[in-house]
């Protein structure tokens, strides 16, 4: 049986000698460097429409461990952000690029060319107040779709361009764009993120961050809503609140118990079923997941909470 990836990285996790871990992560950093800049980067055409990693992941691979531009197959890179731009401007492109990152600069000039410069200088010095300046002008004077939020430590800007989500994290000036499958990376990320969308869809919703454990969202159905259920499944389609709460609500409850450290269900002292949700970065929570969670809270935001308040 030859050897396969699976038997070196058992090999990497097991061995203790520190020495030969080292020698073949060489020979595997060198066999990188010889697939980007000698056969990838010099067939531009192969570059272009196959490159040799899958999404040129190999670039995401520097970037995140601090590599600059320099650093950067430049052919390769050039490809990438333009991949980027194009599905930003609904153009034609090889592959949807989901999780994919960019430096600061280029991040900047393709989503908001004018000014991309300014926002570099700014955003690079920390001046985020001059940046949200822009950011303000353009949403209010230029009528550009899109909405923003600044995380509560300042660490992280959060944009929704539509149904795109796109991080700058400001810190190690790059962002990630499209995000998706990625990790949510740690809990003010992801309070951002609840934050964000809870301005824009659910603002009532009470929402806490809980230090190094998890963001906690409260909703409730109301009393009134659980006295007028009928004590059996409802027969036809008319009251859409009966059907959702016989019908679909342990289906959604049983949906969010994937992503959330807890679920608590109970009474309140009014009588009003209070539903208290627990996300946690532990469990591997992607972007993507979050979308079902906010559709559900939404909804129950939507149909019970908002015609209460």
């Amino acid at each position: 049986m030859p050897l396969t990836p699976e038997h070196i990285d058992k090999f990497i996790t097991v061995e203790s000698d520190s020495k030969t871990k080292a020698e073949l992560l060489e020979l595997l950093n060198e066999r990188i460097k010889k697939l980007c800049f000698e056969e990838c980067e010099r067939d531009r055409i192969l570059c272009t429409l196959s490159p040799l990693c899958s999404k040129r992941f190999l670039l995401k691979l520097r970037m995140l461990n601090g590599l600059s531009l320099e650093d950067q197959p430049k052919f390769c890179y050039s490809v990438h952000k333009n991949i980027i731009q194009r599905d930003f401007r609904n153009k034609t492109v090889i592959y949807k690029p989901f999780d994919t990152y960019l430096y600061l600069i280029d991040f900047l000039d393709v989503f908001f060319h004018g000014d991309y410069r300014k926002l570099n200088k700014f955003l690079s010095k920390g001046d985020i107040k001059a940046a949200i300046e822009i950011f303000e002008d353009r949403i209010k004077n230029r009528d550009e779709d899109f909405q923003y939020f600044l995380t509560a430590d300042k660490n992280y800007m959060i944009f929704k361009f539509d149904e795109k989500i796109h991080i700058i994290f400001l810190n190690e000036k790059y962002a990630l764009c499209n995000a998706n499958r990625e990790n949510i990376a740690n809990l003010e990320i992801l309070k951002g993120l609840t934050d964000l969308f809870s301005n824009l869809y659910f603002p009532e919703i009470e929402r806490h961050l809980i230090p190094n454990d998890c963001v906690e969202i409260k909703t409730y159905i109301p009393r009134d809503v659980l006295n007028k259920t009928s004590q059996e499944p409802p027969e036809n389609d008319e009251n859409k609140k009966e059907q959702y709460l016989w019908n679909t609500f342990a289906n959604d409850l049983d949906a969010l118990s994937q992503f959330c450290k807890e679920i608590n269900l109970y009474i309140d002292k009014k009588g009003n079923l209070k539903i208290k949700l627990h996300l946690d970065v532990n469990n591997g929570i992607r972007y993507r997941d979050l979308r079902l969670v906010f559709n559900i809270v939404f909804r129950l935001y939507n149909e019970f909470y908002i015609i209460w308040i």
